[in-house]
């Protein structure tokens, strides 16, 4: 079965280019200009992966990601940026992008950095858990693993999907040093095409939510080696 892609790109040049190769490829490709018009075409779901660009006429596509995130909309997506700026990066994986190529990128890459994210996509409903328990509990830290939903004292704390990976893959075994290497195979997969730094802001961004009025830090940092998730001493 062919692999449904929605290819968001205002340059018609590049646009008609990269649907012709993707085509190519064996993918499906709907394409769409700007915002809105991808917008109406990922809210009719059926799509297995949205390639979306920045620089969009009107609506830009950091907003495109945070409406559908928001809506929520969870089909994959890699954001195309001609920005170098790491700020464009971070913000477009904190508000919920699977990866991010930057422009210029050639075919090939941007092949291997699909091809990755779908095998991710189609791994991860018949994975196994290592966070098997229904809910998990530290101090003022509520983990209810089933409803993906966590609570500080009694306030809900929104995470993106890699943040709350992430977290209940490490507070399922508190104490436990892991790699950056491991952390970013199990959370993000063996054929993610990325580093440890991916892994330092996330940890970062959990840090700042799970921090309680005490100040006390979940996460220990084992100079170079990882993180261990560390739980308030009782």
């Amino acid at each position: 079965m062919r692999r449904r892609l929605l290819l968001v790109e205002d340059d018609p040049t590049l646009r008609q280019a990269l649907a012709f190769n993707l085509a190519r490829e064996g993918y499906e490709v709907t394409s769409a200009a700007d915002g809105e018009a991808a917008l109406d075409v990922a809210r009719g779901g059926r799509l297995d992966l949205i390639l979306l660009d920045v620089m969009l006429p009107g609506m830009s596509g950091i907003e495109v990601l945070r409406v559908l995130r928001r809506e929520g909309v969870t089909t994959p997506v890699i954001v195309l940026s001609a920005k170098g700026d790491e700020i464009d990066r971070v913000v477009g994986l904190k508000i919920g992008a699977d990866d991010y190529v930057a422009k210029p990128f050639s075919r090939p890459e941007l092949l291997a950095r699909i091809e990755a994210v779908l095998r991710r996509q189609r791994r991860e409903p018949d994975a196994p858990s290592a966070e098997d328990r229904e809910e998990l509990a530290f101090g003022d830290v509520r983990i209810d693993v089933a409803r993906r939903e966590v609570t500080v004292g009694d306030e809900p704390i929104h995470l993106t999907t890699k943040e709350f990976d992430l977290l209940a893959h490490m507070a399922a075994s508190p104490g436990r040093i892991f790699t950056r290497d491991q952390l970013l195979a199990r959370v993000w997969g063996y054929d993610y095409v990325g580093d440890g730094r991916t892994v330092d802001v996330h940890v970062s961004w959990l840090r700042g939510k799970l921090r309680g009025s005490d100040g006390h830090n979940y996460f220990r940092t084992v100079r170079g080696v990882g993180y261990a998730f560390a739980p308030r001493a009782t």
